[in-house]
């Protein structure tokens, strides 16, 4: 069971990936352009920088000679890839050519609620009802800031609405398979193997997808940022954090995403940061330390006498 401490270095450590993956919006959007300004295709950025990470990991998993993961880890690395390395920034990045980030920000938002759930599940977790209430309300939260920002009163679901809702469902099990994972392998060890799991097919497609044309330096940038930092180094601190902390409770972290990827689009896409902003970000910070208060029951454990019966 995770002791206070453990708990407290998860919740910064997940604090820590969120604020690297806080970039990931506003990056993409500029390596992919608008539809009147196209740049890279979402095809190329989703694969190409799991190609990048991909080589980055060979390159670390020699240097700790991290040992060859168990018969029973490939079908979670399998999940754990299909999540993060294929469906969540294959379906983010179609779709942000598409929609602006404050409107992105309205799907995704809904992320700590799917990631809570999915861990949950996995981890055969009992959340309280205070728990839920807490992570119900920062998501509702987030959603009323976003339709504020986006100046409309009603969601209409769009074919970007929908990449973006199945954005989240990946992620959400990428995170849960990749935080059980994390409590019996090394935490940077698990995205580094489903990286390379995922390279004999990321590789071809994305040499099939490569750019054609003159691509300004600031897409790839985005594309650097994006394959470097969300695709690699953010998920040391994001699946250490889960491991530490717990999926469920961790997951409440990334409630304060959508506000830092607007504050960081201020000097990356010209958005406007205003006192609305600060104050709802200060409310969904409460909600977050408010639910880190809140018991998580676990599953109750096996006693030895029971595994391993005495023979008489």
């Amino acid at each position: 069971m995770n002791t206070q401490a453990q708990i407290t270095k998860g919740l910064w450590l997940g604090l820590l990936g969120i604020v690297i993956f806080s970039v990931t919006l506003p990056m993409t959007r500029l390596a992919v352009g608008t539809p009147d300004a196209p740049q890279m295709s979402g095809v190329f950025i989703a694969l190409g920088r799991a190609v990048v990470a991909a080589g980055l990991s060979a390159v670390f998993l020699l240097v700790t000679r991290a040992p060859f993961p168990r018969r029973e880890d490939w079908w979670p690395l399998a999940a754990t890839a299909g999540g993060v390395v294929f469906g969540f920034p294959l379906f983010t990045s179609i779709a942000m050519r598409h929609v602006e980030a404050v409107h992105a920000s309205v799907i995704i938002g809904a992320l700590p609620l799917a990631t809570a759930a999915v861990g949950a599940l996995l981890h055969r977790q009992r959340p309280s009802a205070g728990f839920w209430l807490c992570a119900a309300l920062g998501s509702a939260l987030v959603v009323a800031f976003a339709m504020l920002r986006s100046g409309s009163g009603s969601l209409a679901i769009s074919p970007a609405d929908l990449l973006l809702l199945a954005a989240v469902l990946c992620a959400a099990v990428g995170y849960g398979y990749g935080a059980r994972l994390s409590q019996r392998m090394q935490a940077e060890h698990v995205i580094c193997w489903a990286l390379l799991l995922s390279l004999p097919l990321t590789l071809p497609l994305a040499a099939l997808s490569w750019p054609a044309g003159a691509i300004k330096a600031s897409a790839w940038w985005g594309f650097g940022y994006v394959a470097v930092f969300s695709m690699w180094l953010g998920f040391f601190a994001w699946y250490r954090g889960l491991a530490l902390g717990g999926t469920v409770r961790v997951s409440q972290v990334q409630l304060l995403q959508p506000f830092l990827s607007m504050l960081f689009a201020v000097p990356l896409l010209g958005e406007r940061l205003d006192a609305v902003t600060v104050g709802f970000g200060l409310a969904v910070i409460a909600t977050v330390f408010i639910g880190k208060k809140m018991p998580v029951h676990q599953p109750a454990a096996v006693p030895p006498s029971l595994l391993h019966p005495r023979k008489t």
